[in-house]
């Protein structure tokens, strides 16, 4: 806060008021400008349309896959067909496009320099980064109800051609609930990359531990042997457990594996968020 004096015609002096600047690092100011940022950059509605095509295109050859073999499949492995996550199963290829916008989202910043400028206009680190992770969620939970709902739609017509009546429809228990968390789960997905973009500070090295997180660790977990070995498979493949509408053998509730995958994110993001604020620009 300053003050400001001013002079009257007889050489005496006005009392002083004080003059508040305005406060240009209020939340919801904040929050505008990073929602104006995202959108200005070119890279952003590529990286949707790619999440869309990706998901939408994969998730349909596959269930495309079942229907044109379904002849051929055993009664075992026809048991095991979850046919709302098999229409949403793209993401699992779809959902890199959303964690590289995720990294970028602030890694950029960093790599060009311009993090310098935005901690000069907003001082208050935290409420930087929780503005950017809003503005990131909101967009990450919108466009995953985007890309969500038409896989579905057309897996499940996919799926019909198999004449096994194994498709199902919105109004069906669970189903709503699984393509909603389909979209939750893409928001988890935006978060984890900007957790690892916020942590990491680096583009390339945010993607690479995010491929080791969502691909490679869980791959290892299918090998792992013996009780121990299945409890930890479970964690690493938790967050596609809330796309089913039906419990899956060898997966965590929907619930819960969403809560565990989450956990993910907000750890990584909690220990960037005291990094942040120790560490330089």
């Amino acid at each position: 806060m300053t003050t400001q004096t001013t002079e009257q015609p007889g050489g005496g002096h006005a009392r002083q008021r004080s003059v508040v600047p305005p406060a240009t690092d209020r939340f919801d100011h904040v929050v505008r400008s990073e929602w104006t940022k995202f959108w200005s950059v070119r890279s952003t509605m590529w990286t949707f349309i790619a999440l869309v095509v990706v998901t939408v295109g994969i998730s349909a050859l596959l269930c495309l896959a079942v229907a044109a073999n379904w002849d051929d499949i055993n009664a075992a492995d026809r048991a095991q067909i979850e046919p709302v996550s098999q229409s949403l199963s793209g993401i699992f290829l779809g959902q890199m496009a959303i964690i590289v916008l995720g990294a970028l989202t602030i890694s950029s910043e960093y790599s060009t320099g311009g993090i310098r400028t935005t901690l000069t206009a907003v001082p208050q680190r935290l409420r930087l980064l929780a503005a950017k992770g809003l503005v990131l969620a909101v967009i990450a939970f919108a466009a995953g109800l985007v890309t969500m709902v038409p896989s579905f739609l057309l897996g499940q017509a996919v799926l019909s051609t198999a004449n096994a009546g194994i498709e199902v429809s919105l109004g069906d228990p669970g189903v709503l609930r699984a393509v909603i968390g389909g979209a939750l789960y893409v928001a988890a997905c935006g978060l984890l990359g900007f957790a690892l973009g916020a942590l990491l500070r680096h583009t390339a090295g945010a993607i690479t531990a995010a491929v080791g997180l969502v691909f490679i660790l869980p791959i290892v977990g299918n090998f792992l042997p013996g009780s121990w070995g299945d409890n930890v498979s479970k964690v690493l493949n938790a967050g596609g457990s809330i796309m089913n509408a039906r419990p899956v053998d060898n997966q965590l509730d929907p619930w819960t594996g969403y809560l565990v995958f989450s956990l993910w994110w907000v750890v990584l993001l909690a220990i960037a968020a005291v990094l942040m604020r120790r560490r330089d620009a």
